[in-house]
Order: structure tokens, then sequence, then C-alpha cells
């Protein structure tokens, strides 16, 4: 009677354990991720609305008509949805704003053509497929002829304040031919001549009535993104700290009337290796400046 009575309670003991381990299975398995998951339940596309305030340096983008609207949309989707391009644009964008805008002040260029360089160069030094270098992305032959210096050892393509100038020069000429700042950064793109025949050819006088190449057709519409995105980017979903975004040293000038033989040495008397020198004077392309002719270059160091 006792040895069954013993069997028994052994029995229930386990039983009980059985059940409670099961239960704990069950309850772990039931908060568990899914092993597979279809990605609607994770992460989601959403059409964007476009806004409808919508311009480029005051004048309006007429996204009624269903051409512009697709177009505008198309831009958008593209620099919202390329996350990770938006981003690095957003934090270049604070690095050099603060440098090109005081600069389109001075040259008497809406706010608005900063998009303009960042569209074209999205400010790294590199030469574009064509040959177009620098912020403003200039071909050698248009550099030349608007007095830029461009050889092996200078190339004013990459100095920000001289290159803005000719960007400005170029636009307001542009803008005085075909009363249009919309038009003016098309032409920018294709050309003062390109933009003029096409609008002589279908007689039509603005930019969203055009049919123009497809890079032009693009391109303004790629400038508006860029400004709706950076000037709104929590709108957009891009989420950053001040201190994420990046930065550049105030400087001073340093004028140069000789030749520099050696600008590593050079950049030493300022505390500087000669990468960091290169980051504030682009444009001189080699370690040397060979200033034969004795002109006055504006060099920058950081303060």
């Amino acid at each position: 009677m006792k040895k069954s009575v013993r069997f028994l309670g052994i029995i229930s003991i386990l039983i009980i354990t059985f059940l409670f381990i099961n239960g704990i299975q069950k309850k772990e398995t039931s908060v568990a991720e899914p092993l597979h998951t279809n990605t609607h339940e994770t992460y989601k596309i959403k059409a964007l609305k476009l806004p409808e305030n919508l311009n480029l340096a005051g004048e309006r983008v007429p996204i009624e008509i269903q051409d512009v609207k697709e177009r505008m949309d198309r831009e958008l989707m593209v620099n919202t949805y390329w996350q990770s391009n938006g981003l690095l644009l957003i934090k270049r964008a604070h690095k050099y704003f603060p440098i090109i805008e005081p600069l389109l002040k001075k040259y008497g260029l809406p706010e608005d053509f900063k998009f303009l360089a960042l569209a074209e160069s999205g400010f790294i030094d590199e030469t574009s497929s064509v040959g177009a270098a620098g912020m403003w992305h200039f071909m050698k032959a248009t550099g030349k002829e608007y007095g830029l210096e461009i050889n092996s050892n200078v190339d004013e393509r990459y100095h920000i304040d001289k290159a803005t100038k000719v960007a400005a020069t170029y636009l307001l000429n542009a803008k005085e031919r075909f009363n249009s700042w919309t038009l003016a950064a098309a032409a920018y793109n294709a050309g003062n001549y390109g933009i003029s025949k096409r609008l002589e050819e279908q007689q039509v006088d603005n930019y969203y009535d055009a049919l123009l190449p497809d890079e032009t057709e693009r391109y303004v519409f790629r400038i508006l993104a860029l400004k709706e995105v950076i000037t709104n980017p929590e709108k957009y979903g891009f989420v950053f700290k001040k201190s994420d975004l990046y930065t550049l040293k105030d400087t001073k000038i340093i004028k140069v009337d000789t030749a520099i033989a050696n600008i590593t040495v050079f950049a030493k008397k300022f505390g500087l290796t000669y990468k960091e020198f290169k980051i504030y004077n682009p444009w001189l392309r080699e370690n040397k400046l060979n200033n034969k002719s004795k002109k006055v270059y504006e060099i920058k160091v950081p303060i």
C-alpha cells in the first residue's frame, strides 16, 4: 500500500513537471517571431503627396498638369526612397550651403540655386564621365570661356568662390534671355542654344510645356525634389542629430604671389597635412604651385 502511494506520488510529480515545461515551451513559441514574414508586415513603401506650393526661385510648378505631376512625383520618390544617398546629400549640404549661400547673394542669384549645385555634383570632388568638374560641373571649354584658369597645375573649376561667380554669370545671362529662372536652370544643363532651338521648334515659351532631352526633362525636377527633401527632411523620414551632419572649419585667406615649390612643406607651416590642406584648396591640383606670372592666389587655411 505504501509502495503504491509512493509510486502514484512520483507519477503525479512527473506529470505536473511535464505540463509545466510544456506550458513554458508553448508560451515561448507563441511570442517568438515567425521564421518567415511577407514584406508588407515589416516594411511599407508609401506614395507621396506632392506639395501644392512647389516653386523654383518663386516660379510655381504647375503640378495640376498630369505630365508635370508624374515627373515631379518620380524625382521626389527617387530622392526619398534612395535613403542612403539622400542622407549623404543632407549631410554634405550642411557642410557647403553656408559657403554657397552668401556667394549666391553676392552674385545676385536666388538661394534656390544652391540645390542646382548639389544636383550637379553631389558636392564630391569627382570629374563626370564627359569631363565636367568642380561643384558646378563646368566643362573645360566653358570654364576657360568665362575666365577660369584650367591646367594640370591649377583648376579653378574647383575654386568655390570663382566657380560660383561663373555659374551666376551664366545663369543670370540665361535668365535675361528666357525671362525665366526655370528655363535658365534647364539651359544650365542643355545649353542656351539647345533650349532656344527646342522652344522655337515647338512654339512654346516655358519649361513645363517643352519636350526636351531626357536628362533635361528630369533636371529641374531633381533640383525641386532636392529642395523639398532637404528643406523638410523629417517629413520624408530622414532622422538625424545635428552632430551627424558634416562641417568645415572657418578659414582665413593667405595671399600668395610667388611659386610654392612644395605644398606639403607649405601646409606644415599652418599645422596641416597635405590632405587637410587640399580639402580647403582643391583647385591646387599638384603638390606645387608654378605661378610663373606672379599672379596673386588666395589660399584658404582653417582658423
